[in-house]
């Protein structure tokens, strides 16, 4: 089992807390907390364009007003 303290507990926690959309990766080495990787994502929305799938592949097509 991980050896754990206060500091290593704390750091974990406030990162899950401020995740949203990811992932957090902890590195245990020799039975200790030795590393830990967090990955979030943020996708941001397309509002004038679409997507628009052909047999060919996909295109973005642009909507004018």
């Amino acid at each position: 089992m991980a050896k754990v303290d206060k500091q290593k507990i704390n750091y974990i926690m406030t990162a899950l807390e401020k995740l949203q959309y990811g992932s957090l990766n902890i590195t245990i080495h020799n039975g200790e907390i030795t590393q830990v990787d967090c990955n979030e994502k943020h996708r941001f929305p397309l509002p004038d364009k679409q997507l628009s799938r052909h047999k060919d592949g996909a295109s973005l097509i642009t909507s004018r007003r």
